[in-house]
């Protein structure tokens, strides 16, 4: 059994989608990168006595990828990329929660575009606080690296100059926000 440090406090926490960003980073030919946006819609963090006990369950929108380019994000939620007509969301369920440091791993199954796959965030606890409003909030950010190929997204570009338009490896981060429920 992992104790949790006495700043963790323990409950039951929705995710506040209003306060929380998943946000991606995929190189764009070799030369640059993308960066956009994906919502939370839902989220439930469970903090028990001790990290065993403790749990994510987090639901994400992919019809609402945005980029700050209309017609990238059009061609994103296509067939050719999420298919959001068909996989219209995306989900994360944690299957164990470790020590890492003073931080966190959270391993866990991530669906995306219909496809399972085991992952790990990094994760550090930002803290917690009451806001004007009477709420105990706690804070989270988390970090992973992702292959496209591994869940079923491939489709590309060949350049005329070598390599492909879209790049295999990308980066995911979130800033979550949490509310301790009664």
């Amino acid at each position: 059994m992992t104790a949790l440090p006495a700043t963790l406090p323990t409950g039951t926490w929705a995710v506040d989608a209003s306060h929380t960003e998943a946000s991606f980073t995929v190189r764009h030919a070799g030369i640059s990168k993308v960066r956009g946006t994906v919502a939370v819609t839902s989220g439930t963090l469970t903090v028990g006595e001790d990290l065993e006990s403790s749990s994510v369950v987090v639901t994400l929108d992919p019809s609402t990828v945005s980029t700050g380019d209309a017609t990238r994000d059009g061609h994103l939620q296509s067939g050719d990329f999420f298919d959001v007509g068909t996989h219209g969301e995306w989900t994360f369920t944690s299957t164990a929660v470790r020590p890492a440091g003073s931080d966190y791993v959270i391993v866990g199954d991530l669906t995306v575009h219909g496809v399972t796959r085991q992952v790990e965030l990094e994760t550090v606890f930002n803290g917690s606080a009451v806001d004007p409003f009477g709420n105990t909030r706690i804070g989270f950010e988390a970090s992973l690296t992702i292959s496209r190929k591994d869940f079923g997204l491939t489709w590309n570009a060949a350049l005329e100059a070598g390599g492909v338009l879209v790049g295999d490896k990308v980066k995911i981060d979130l800033d979550v926000s949490a509310i301790k429920q009664a």
